[in-house]
Protein backbone atom coordinates (compact mmCIF):
# COMPACT_ATOMS: atom_id res chain seq x y z
CA UNK A 1 0.00 0.00 0.00
CA UNK A 2 2.81 2.40 0.88
CA UNK A 3 4.27 1.29 -2.29
CA UNK A 4 1.30 2.19 -4.52
CA UNK A 5 0.83 5.33 -2.42
CA UNK A 6 4.11 6.42 -3.47
CA UNK A 7 3.40 5.63 -7.47
CA UNK A 8 0.21 7.55 -6.87
CA UNK A 9 1.73 10.82 -5.62
CA UNK A 10 4.80 10.37 -8.06
CA UNK A 11 2.34 10.47 -11.13
CA UNK A 12 0.17 13.25 -9.48
CA UNK A 13 3.35 15.50 -9.06
CA UNK A 14 4.48 14.65 -12.28
CA UNK A 15 1.00 15.64 -13.79
CA UNK A 16 1.58 18.94 -11.97
CA UNK A 17 5.04 19.52 -12.81
CA UNK A 18 4.17 18.92 -16.72
CA UNK A 19 0.74 21.14 -16.42
CA UNK A 20 2.73 23.83 -15.16
CA UNK A 21 5.00 24.13 -18.00
CA UNK A 22 1.86 24.35 -20.59
CA UNK A 23 -0.25 27.24 -21.23
CA UNK A 24 -2.67 28.26 -23.64
CA UNK A 25 -2.82 31.76 -25.74
CA UNK A 26 -5.91 32.83 -26.35
CA UNK A 27 -6.64 34.88 -30.40
CA UNK A 28 -7.35 38.05 -28.23
CA UNK A 29 -4.34 38.06 -26.11
CA UNK A 30 -0.81 38.28 -25.85
CA UNK A 31 1.54 35.69 -23.74
CA UNK A 32 4.42 37.07 -22.14
CA UNK A 33 6.85 34.26 -20.57
CA UNK A 34 9.25 35.47 -17.58
CA UNK A 35 12.14 33.53 -16.50
CA UNK A 36 13.80 35.00 -13.28
CA UNK A 37 11.50 38.17 -13.73
CA UNK A 38 13.00 38.85 -17.39
CA UNK A 39 11.04 39.06 -20.73
CA UNK A 40 11.89 35.44 -22.72
CA UNK A 41 9.23 35.28 -25.11
CA UNK A 42 5.88 37.17 -26.45
CA UNK A 43 3.46 34.43 -28.01
CA UNK A 44 1.70 36.35 -30.66
CA UNK A 45 -0.29 33.01 -31.80
CA UNK A 46 -3.03 31.48 -30.36
CA UNK A 47 -3.03 28.07 -29.06
CA UNK A 48 -0.92 25.49 -27.04
CA UNK A 49 2.38 26.48 -25.35
CA UNK A 50 5.33 25.22 -23.63
CA UNK A 51 7.55 26.75 -20.39
CA UNK A 52 9.54 25.87 -17.97
CA UNK A 53 7.84 25.33 -14.69
CA UNK A 54 7.36 28.09 -12.21
CA UNK A 55 9.61 29.52 -10.09
CA UNK A 56 11.98 29.37 -13.80
CA UNK A 57 9.42 30.64 -15.84
CA UNK A 58 6.20 32.16 -15.58
CA UNK A 59 3.54 34.13 -18.08
CA UNK A 60 1.40 36.59 -18.26
CA UNK A 61 -1.33 37.71 -20.22
CA UNK A 62 -1.99 41.05 -22.08
CA UNK A 63 -5.30 42.29 -24.24
CA UNK A 64 -4.10 42.51 -28.05
CA UNK A 65 -7.38 44.21 -28.69
CA UNK A 66 -8.73 47.56 -29.68
CA UNK A 67 -9.33 49.65 -26.91
CA UNK A 68 -11.45 52.58 -25.76
CA UNK A 69 -10.09 55.21 -23.14
CA UNK A 70 -13.35 57.38 -22.22
CA UNK A 71 -12.24 60.94 -20.49
CA UNK A 72 -13.30 60.23 -16.67
CA UNK A 73 -12.61 64.06 -15.06
CA UNK A 74 -14.48 67.05 -15.86
CA UNK A 75 -12.01 69.98 -15.11
CA UNK A 76 -12.12 72.60 -17.55
CA UNK A 77 -10.05 73.83 -19.93
CA UNK A 78 -9.15 77.25 -21.50
CA UNK A 79 -9.55 78.83 -24.35
CA UNK A 80 -7.54 81.35 -26.46
CA UNK A 81 -10.42 83.99 -24.85
CA UNK A 82 -10.22 82.58 -21.47
CA UNK A 83 -13.29 80.91 -21.25
CA UNK A 84 -13.43 77.60 -19.37
CA UNK A 85 -14.84 74.85 -21.59
CA UNK A 86 -14.77 71.09 -20.78
CA UNK A 87 -14.23 68.38 -23.24
CA UNK A 88 -15.95 65.13 -23.52
CA UNK A 89 -13.14 62.72 -25.63
CA UNK A 90 -12.56 58.61 -26.14
CA UNK A 91 -9.37 57.34 -27.84
CA UNK A 92 -8.79 53.90 -29.49
CA UNK A 93 -6.05 52.31 -29.08
CA UNK A 94 -3.84 48.86 -28.58
CA UNK A 95 -0.51 47.59 -27.68
CA UNK A 96 1.38 46.67 -30.53
CA UNK A 97 4.78 46.04 -29.24
CA UNK A 98 4.38 43.59 -25.45
CA UNK A 99 7.87 44.04 -24.77
CA UNK A 100 8.74 47.62 -25.22
CA UNK A 101 4.75 48.21 -23.30
CA UNK A 102 5.92 46.54 -20.24
CA UNK A 103 8.92 47.81 -20.29
CA UNK A 104 8.33 51.79 -20.73
CA UNK A 105 4.69 51.96 -19.55
CA UNK A 106 3.74 48.64 -17.37
CA UNK A 107 2.54 45.02 -16.52
CA UNK A 108 -1.29 45.59 -18.23
CA UNK A 109 -3.82 47.91 -19.46
CA UNK A 110 -4.82 49.94 -16.72
CA UNK A 111 -1.01 51.55 -16.60
CA UNK A 112 -1.73 52.44 -20.12
CA UNK A 113 -4.95 54.31 -19.59
CA UNK A 114 -3.34 56.08 -17.23
CA UNK A 115 -0.18 57.13 -19.60
CA UNK A 116 -2.46 58.08 -22.31
CA UNK A 117 -5.42 60.05 -20.37
CA UNK A 118 -2.49 62.23 -19.35
CA UNK A 119 -0.86 62.73 -22.77
CA UNK A 120 -4.48 62.95 -24.87
CA UNK A 121 -5.60 65.67 -21.69
CA UNK A 122 -2.52 67.56 -22.15
CA UNK A 123 -2.71 67.88 -25.79
CA UNK A 124 -6.15 69.05 -25.51
CA UNK A 125 -5.36 71.95 -23.20
CA UNK A 126 -2.35 72.97 -25.73
CA UNK A 127 -4.73 73.27 -28.48
CA UNK A 128 -7.76 74.33 -26.83
CA UNK A 129 -5.62 77.23 -25.84
CA UNK A 130 -4.92 78.09 -29.45
CA UNK A 131 -8.82 78.52 -30.26
CA UNK A 132 -11.72 80.17 -29.81
CA UNK A 133 -15.20 78.70 -28.65
CA UNK A 134 -16.38 79.62 -32.20
CA UNK A 135 -13.24 77.07 -33.47
CA UNK A 136 -14.37 74.52 -30.88
CA UNK A 137 -17.55 74.48 -32.22
CA UNK A 138 -17.70 75.09 -35.67
CA UNK A 139 -16.20 72.24 -38.57
CA UNK A 140 -12.62 73.29 -37.60
CA UNK A 141 -12.54 70.30 -34.64
CA UNK A 142 -11.66 67.99 -37.54
CA UNK A 143 -8.85 69.85 -37.23
CA UNK A 144 -8.45 70.14 -33.64
CA UNK A 145 -8.69 65.98 -33.35
CA UNK A 146 -6.10 65.34 -36.12
CA UNK A 147 -3.79 68.12 -34.00
CA UNK A 148 -3.96 66.14 -30.93
CA UNK A 149 -3.83 62.82 -32.63
CA UNK A 150 -0.56 63.75 -33.98
CA UNK A 151 0.99 65.25 -30.77
CA UNK A 152 -0.49 62.03 -29.06
CA UNK A 153 0.82 59.65 -31.25
CA UNK A 154 4.47 61.87 -31.39
CA UNK A 155 4.22 60.65 -27.79
CA UNK A 156 3.87 57.23 -27.46
CA UNK A 157 6.25 56.30 -30.47
CA UNK A 158 9.13 58.20 -29.10
CA UNK A 159 12.69 56.97 -30.42
CA UNK A 160 13.95 57.19 -26.82
CA UNK A 161 11.06 55.73 -24.86
CA UNK A 162 8.34 54.01 -27.05
CA UNK A 163 4.99 53.20 -25.69
CA UNK A 164 4.39 49.58 -28.01
CA UNK A 165 1.11 50.75 -28.51
CA UNK A 166 -0.59 52.33 -31.46
CA UNK A 167 -3.22 54.94 -31.15
CA UNK A 168 -5.65 54.66 -33.97
CA UNK A 169 -8.23 57.42 -33.30
CA UNK A 170 -8.80 60.46 -31.05
CA UNK A 171 -12.68 62.25 -31.38
CA UNK A 172 -14.24 64.43 -28.86
CA UNK A 173 -18.19 63.82 -28.05
CA UNK A 174 -19.21 66.49 -26.73
CA UNK A 175 -17.58 70.16 -25.89
CA UNK A 176 -19.49 72.13 -22.90
CA UNK A 177 -19.34 75.22 -20.93
CA UNK A 178 -17.90 74.72 -17.53
CA UNK A 179 -20.97 74.48 -14.96
CA UNK A 180 -20.45 77.92 -13.10
CA UNK A 181 -20.91 80.18 -16.55
CA UNK A 182 -23.68 77.57 -18.15
CA UNK A 183 -26.08 79.77 -16.53
CA UNK A 184 -25.00 83.07 -17.59
CA UNK A 185 -24.79 81.52 -21.17
CA UNK A 186 -27.98 80.50 -20.97
CA UNK A 187 -29.32 83.73 -20.04
CA UNK A 188 -27.16 85.00 -22.58
CA UNK A 189 -28.94 83.27 -25.03
CA UNK A 190 -32.59 83.36 -23.62
CA UNK A 191 -31.32 87.58 -24.04
CA UNK A 192 -30.70 87.36 -27.28
CA UNK A 193 -33.88 85.39 -28.79
CA UNK A 194 -35.91 87.46 -26.86
CA UNK A 195 -34.35 90.57 -28.17
CA UNK A 196 -34.74 88.89 -31.96
CA UNK A 197 -38.30 87.81 -31.12
CA UNK A 198 -39.35 91.44 -30.02
CA UNK A 199 -37.80 92.87 -32.73
CA UNK A 200 -39.89 90.66 -35.37
CA UNK A 201 -42.99 91.52 -33.11
CA UNK A 202 -42.16 95.31 -33.68
CA UNK A 203 -41.66 94.68 -37.64
CA UNK A 204 -45.10 92.31 -37.31
CA UNK A 205 -46.90 94.96 -35.74
CA UNK A 206 -45.53 97.97 -37.95
CA UNK A 207 -46.38 96.21 -41.20
CA UNK A 208 -49.78 94.92 -39.58
CA UNK A 209 -50.08 98.60 -38.99
CA UNK A 210 -49.22 99.32 -42.43
CA UNK A 211 -51.60 96.72 -43.86
CA UNK A 212 -54.73 97.88 -41.98
CA UNK A 213 -54.06 101.45 -42.71
CA UNK A 214 -53.54 100.53 -46.53
CA UNK A 215 -57.05 98.64 -46.56
CA UNK A 216 -58.77 101.52 -44.86
CA UNK A 217 -57.20 103.80 -47.60
CA UNK A 218 -58.96 101.25 -50.08
CA UNK A 219 -61.93 101.13 -48.39
CA UNK A 220 -62.96 104.78 -48.16
CA UNK A 221 -61.20 105.12 -51.98
CA UNK A 222 -64.35 101.83 -52.75
CA UNK A 223 -66.86 103.80 -50.79
CA UNK A 224 -66.27 107.41 -52.39
CA UNK A 225 -66.39 105.82 -55.91
CA UNK A 226 -69.41 103.89 -55.10
CA UNK A 227 -70.83 107.06 -53.83
CA UNK A 228 -69.94 108.85 -56.37
CA UNK A 229 -71.14 106.26 -59.51
CA UNK A 230 -74.81 106.00 -57.01
CA UNK A 231 -75.25 110.32 -57.13
CA UNK A 232 -74.20 109.92 -60.90
CA UNK A 233 -77.05 107.36 -61.55
CA UNK A 234 -78.88 108.84 -59.06
CA UNK A 235 -78.81 112.09 -60.98
CA UNK A 236 -79.34 111.02 -64.07
CA UNK A 237 -82.49 109.11 -62.88
CA UNK A 238 -83.72 111.97 -61.47
CA UNK A 239 -82.91 113.61 -64.72
CA UNK A 240 -84.94 111.64 -66.60
CA UNK A 241 -87.62 111.62 -64.19
CA UNK A 242 -88.44 115.08 -64.23
CA UNK A 243 -87.84 115.25 -68.57
CA UNK A 244 -90.69 112.57 -68.43
CA UNK A 245 -92.79 114.40 -65.91
CA UNK A 246 -92.03 117.52 -67.69
CA UNK A 247 -93.12 116.20 -70.96
CA UNK A 248 -96.45 114.58 -69.53
CA UNK A 249 -97.42 117.65 -67.77
CA UNK A 250 -96.53 119.70 -70.60
CA UNK A 251 -99.26 117.67 -72.73
CA UNK A 252 -102.24 119.41 -70.35
CA UNK A 253 -100.76 121.68 -67.89
CA UNK A 254 -104.69 121.72 -66.02
CA UNK A 255 -104.14 118.04 -65.36
CA UNK A 256 -101.11 118.50 -64.12
CA UNK A 257 -101.66 121.05 -61.96
CA UNK A 258 -104.80 118.85 -60.34
CA UNK A 259 -102.41 116.00 -60.37
CA UNK A 260 -99.90 117.88 -58.15
CA UNK A 261 -102.65 119.21 -55.74
CA UNK A 262 -103.70 115.98 -55.16
CA UNK A 263 -100.38 114.44 -53.93
CA UNK A 264 -100.12 117.81 -51.98
CA UNK A 265 -103.87 116.51 -50.34
CA UNK A 266 -102.46 113.12 -49.80
CA UNK A 267 -99.22 113.81 -48.17
CA UNK A 268 -101.10 116.42 -45.72
CA UNK A 269 -103.66 114.56 -44.89
CA UNK A 270 -101.78 111.21 -44.53
CA UNK A 271 -103.62 109.94 -41.67
CA UNK A 272 -107.19 110.26 -40.17
CA UNK A 273 -105.90 112.12 -36.96
CA UNK A 274 -104.51 114.53 -38.92
CA UNK A 275 -105.80 118.28 -38.53
CA UNK A 276 -105.34 121.42 -40.40
CA UNK A 277 -105.97 124.74 -39.73
CA UNK A 278 -106.45 126.92 -43.06
CA UNK A 279 -108.11 129.36 -44.73
CA UNK A 280 -110.74 128.07 -46.87
CA UNK A 281 -109.61 130.78 -49.47
CA UNK A 282 -106.47 129.74 -49.72
CA UNK A 283 -104.91 128.69 -52.88
CA UNK A 284 -104.00 125.37 -51.35
CA UNK A 285 -107.39 124.38 -52.40
CA UNK A 286 -107.27 125.97 -55.23
CA UNK A 287 -107.84 122.99 -57.14
CA UNK A 288 -110.97 121.54 -55.35
CA UNK A 289 -112.81 124.91 -55.79
CA UNK A 290 -112.31 124.72 -59.40
CA UNK A 291 -114.61 124.52 -61.85
CA UNK A 292 -112.35 122.16 -64.09
CA UNK A 293 -112.48 119.81 -61.42
CA UNK A 294 -115.17 117.95 -62.85
CA UNK A 295 -114.15 118.14 -66.27
CA UNK A 296 -110.69 116.61 -64.84
CA UNK A 297 -112.26 113.83 -62.56
CA UNK A 298 -114.06 112.91 -66.19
Amino acid sequence: MNRLGLIGASLLLLLAVVGSTLFVVDQRQFGVVYQLGQIRSVITEPGLNFKLPPPFQNVSYIDKRLLTLESSDAEPMLTAEKQRVVIDWYVRWRIAEPQEYIRNVGLDERAGALQLTRVVRNSFQQEVNKRSVNELLSTRRDQLMGDVLGQVLAAVRSAEKPWGMDVVDVRINRIDYFETITESVYRRMEAERQQVANQLRSTGAAEGEQIRASADRQREVTLANAYREAQKVKGEGDAEAARTYAEAFGRDPAFAQFYRSLEAYKTSFAKKSDVMVMDPSSDFFKAMRSSSVGAAAK
